[in-house]
């Protein structure tokens, strides 16, 4: 193979619906291959939710360039968060071949300021399994391409700038590279970590007239109307899910609403789980509900993790898995 690596941004339509972006374990069990979900290119995915940093070349000075040489082959980095301030923030990403087959192996991430820059890593990025237990399966489960699982890791980017990304991946027939960018603004809206939430009125099935369909996309829907958040916020730990399993475009949000709901069934009555729709009489065509306006969100699905004292804990932008989403209500129950 040739060796070598040049850098340049690469997608997939994995960023969260409506939006746009310059960029403990289960096991995923295999999707049905067909032509619209071929098999992955490289199946490793067992040894991809546990990295390791032997597995990964230590920046020491180098560049992503000079990294980037490393490789024995090449990927496409598909970002699937845009939101990026400075701090050490969490970015979410699918790897693919040239074919559009998702690749799964032992993966890190290096960041820079620019191709020749030093760079900072290998910061390990676990791939996090998205397929749920069938009995929380919904119609809208489908993720794009067979999409078996998420990886992420938390990266520093102190300024506001664009950084340049190389993601190292090791396989049995050597390491993968792919590259990528952030674009990292000084200041978003959007309630963070360690900041309260608005108050919002969200749909409950007590003023729904017992009409699930206003509430939720879902199929079949998913029990997590019980309460408004605003009855909840500041009384007991929260976990604010937006998402339109059956109307968003980037069909993440199925699977990521499902995930919610297996999880749902293992914390119990610890947290309150809420899920929220997108669009004003689930008609997108009407525009976004007064919900993520207050949030000052422009893309979905977003979770918010918020403590018994009504303060943001975890937030997550687009596509995660089953441990991401564990790890975040766990640190909304500390």
């Amino acid at each position: 193979m040739a060796r070598g690596l040049a850098i340049a941004a690469a997608t997939l339509a994995l960023a969260a619906c409506g939006g746009s972006s310059k960029t403990s374990s289960t096991a995923a069990t295999h999707q049905a291959t067909t032509a619209s979900n071929p098999a992955p290119a490289v199946d490793e995915l067992s040894a991809a939710v546990r990295p390791t940093a032997s597995q990964f070349p230590s920046a020491q000075g180098k560049s992503l360039q000079q990294l980037a040489k490393l490789a024995d082959s090449t990927a496409q980095l598909g970002a699937a968060n845009g939101t990026f301030t400075p701090g050490f923030r969490r970015l979410a990403f699918a790897l693919t071949s040239s074919s559009q087959q998702f690749v799964y192996a032992p993966t890190a991430v290096y960041i820079a300021t620019s191709p020749t820059a030093p760079a900072r890593g290998p910061f390990l990025a676990p791939a996090d399994p998205m397929t749920v237990s069938p009995q929380y399966r919904s119609k809208q489960n489908s993720a794009p391409g067979g999409l078996q699982a998420i990886y992420w890791t938390n990266l520093p980017a102190p300024q506001a700038r664009t950084y340049d990304l190389l993601t190292l991946t090791k396989t049995s027939h050597g390491l993968i590279g792919a590259t990528g960018e952030i674009a990292v603004a000084k200041h978003w809206p959007i309630p963070d970590v360690g900041q309260r939430p608005p108050a919002i009125t969200t749909g409950a099935s007590a003023t729904s007239h017992g009409d699930i369909s206003l509430l939720t996309t879902r199929t079949p829907p998913e029990q997590m109307h019980s309460v408004s958040f605003n009855q909840v916020l500041g009384k007991q730990p929260i976990l604010l899910l937006f998402s339109t399993p059956e109307l968003c475009t980037s069909r993440i949000c199925g699977p990521v609403t499902d995930v919610a709901v297996q999880l749902q069934h293992e914390f119990g009555s610890r947290i309150a789980f809420i899920h929220q729709e997108v669009y004003a009489d689930n008609q997108p065509s009407h525009g976004l509900r007064t919900q993520l306006k207050a949030f000052h969100l422009q893309t979905e699905p977003w979770v918010f993790a918020i403590n018994r004292q009504g303060v943001v804990a975890a937030r997550l932008e687009g596509a995660f898995g089953l441990n991401e989403l564990r790890q975040a209500i766990q640190a909304a129950l500390r």
